[in-house]
């Protein structure tokens, strides 16, 4: 069966779902479609995913499922599978305990909203009035001690004039003491309440937060999923072997994990699955419709390697050779403080989970341990172009300050799938996009206009050729994947860079990503020289 992580769909799967796309737009057209809710959801955004099984006999069957729930069918919709478990039955456990907890947290609103709030109100109604109090005391203590300053600097005071003021000065500090704490016994038993209320608002909301973690608990512990063998394992424990322990919301409600689930019910053997994305993109993310997808690793990746087990599945991509990297780096200048690689593209920059050689072993191995080579910045693995490297922890210091404080001057060449002219795109402009991580399916990033950070592009388009257009980038910021966002969303230029596998269409061919860092230049402090670097793009 292919690897859900790193696929190309078979023509059975692609047919699959272009069948059932005709056939949702027949129901959607019809005169009396049987779930408008359905549809219109669905068109929203949804991924749907095929799976293609075999029975005994060996005779094939298709299967579709959609991600989470859609419409008023919930996890319930005809002709798609059935949920793992479907704990959202009115009458079932589940529902009856979120009811409970949704009248508790009616009861804690009318709490904080009356009496909490009456009892806050009621103590900062006395409080102000008594500061008042002391407020108007200490400005009469004020203008008394000013009289008496002037007093003293007028003219000579006599000692029993004098003992007169410090004994005014005592007794308003005194009375001032004695107000203070006049003030506050009144306030205590108003305060009080408000410390009362306030454990009472405790009280009931940890009871909440408590019936919340169990009836999560008890989710976790009775959803199971099966895997090829016939074994049977809950969420609580799949999750329980990673390094976060708790099940993320939405864990096993995907469509791989409801397909296989299904398939394994029916006795079928899964032969071949994917997953394509229907309708808009949601907000923030980056999908096309019609386009297939990996399954997302933070829900997916403990679930499904645990339903694959007696399947045999194509290896994963971390044992995959390399794509792309046939040619070796070039090292195109260097100096007793850094060195300039012209990286292929399908290199990693740094070492990472994959086996795959990276630039920075590449270049321990080619200057040696002692050269302390290290570099100062990253390049995707499928973008081509010139990266910089540093010699000892000084100049990579001094380099990485550079690039932190956008010193360094930075210029990309693209070629993006579509003509810019006919969409009515500027041809040169500023994009600003604050980016985030997707926290359940790295390493793809997002727009995130409330918790991004800033990402900024300047760009300029150079021609068009062949339904492509080519492009200048002079990213401003260095975020993670900034220019593939910022070609693909629809928020930027809504074009994807040409064989992006992540954010486009993974090409037919195999081919790589046109992406290449094909200029930069900096002032290097130590030496204080001017340097520019040039790479011919190879695309």
């Amino acid at each position: 069966m292919n690897n859900p992580f790193d696929y190309t769909p078979d023509a059975a799967c692609d047919e699959a779902f272009a069948l059932l796309v005709a056939e949702l737009e027949k129901k959607r057209t019809s005169d009396n479609p049987d779930d408008i809710n359905f549809y219109r959801e669905l068109e929203g955004g949804k991924m749907i995913g095929v799976l293609v099984a075999a029975d005994d006999s060996g005779r094939h069957h298709t299967l579709y499922a959609f991600s989470g729930q859609l419409g008023s069918g919930g996890f319930n919709h005809r002709g798609f599978v059935e949920p793992v478990f479907d704990y959202l039955h009115p009458e079932g456990y589940f529902k009856k305990k979120e009811r409970e907890i949704s009248e508790q947290n009616a009861v804690i609103r009318q709490f904080e909203e009356g009496e909490y709030a009456a009892a806050l109100t009621l103590y900062d109604s006395v409080k102000a009035r008594l500061d008042a109090v002391i407020a108007e005391f200490r400005e009469r203590c004020r203008i008394s001690r000013l009289e008496r300053h002037i007093r003293r600097g007028e003219s000579q005071v006599s000692a029993t004039d004098d003992a007169e003021m410090i004994r005014q000065s005592q007794y308003e500090k005194a009375e001032l003491r004695r107000k203070k704490a006049e003030a506050a016994a009144l306030l205590e038993p108003y305060e009080l309440k408000v410390r009362e209320a306030k454990r009472q608002l405790e009280k009931m909301k940890m009871k909440r937060r408590h019936d919340s973690e169990t009836l999560q608990n008890w989710l976790f512990n009775n959803f199971r999923l099966l895997n090829g063998r016939g074994e049977s394992r809950s969420l609580s424990e799949i999750f329980a072997e990673t390094a976060v322990k708790i099940p993320p919301t939405g864990a096993g409600e995907c469509c791989a994990p409801k397909l296989l689930q299904a398939a394994y019910r029916r006795g079928w053997k899964p032969l071949s699955m994917a997953e394509y994305w229907f309708g808009k993109p949601k907000e923030g993310e980056i999908r096309i419709h019609g386009n297939h997808y990996p399954a997302c690793r933070g829900r997916c990746l403990p679930v499904l390697t645990w339903m694959l087990r007696g399947i045999e599945v194509t290896p994963p991509p971390e044992n995959a050779p390399t794509q792309f990297a046939t040619e070796p780096p070039e090292i195109l200048y260097q100096n007793n403080w850094f060195c300039v690689v012209n990286k292929p593209a399908g290199w990693l920059s740094v070492p990472g989970k994959e086996s795959n050689t990276s630039i920075q072993q590449w270049l321990t191995e080619f200057y040696g341990e002692e050269s302390e080579v290290k570099v100062a910045h990253r390049l995707d693995r499928d973008t081509s172009g010139l990266l910089i490297a540093t010699f000892g922890s000084e100049a990579y210091r001094v380099m990485q300050r550079l690039f932190a404080t956008r010193e360094v001057s930075k210029t990309y060449v693209a070629e993006l799938e579509g003509n810019y002219l006919e969409k009515g795109i500027p041809g040169e402009g500023r994009i600003d996009l604050p980016l985030s991580p997707d926290l359940l399916d790295r390493p793809r990033q997002r727009v995130d206009f409330e918790n991004g950070k800033e990402a900024v592009t300047i760009y300029r388009f150079t021609g068009t050729a062949d339904g492509r257009s080519r492009i200048i980038f002079h990213p401003l910021t260095g975020r993670t994947h900034q220019l593939r966002v910022h070609a693909a969303s629809d928020s930027g230029l809504g074009m994807h860079i040409s064989g992006d596998r992540l954010y486009g269409k993974k090409p037919c061919n195999g081919g790589r990503m046109h992406l290449h860092a094909q200029r930069v230049a900096f002032r290097f402090p130590i030496d204080g020289h001017d340097y520019c670097f040039e790479s011919p793009c190879p695309f």
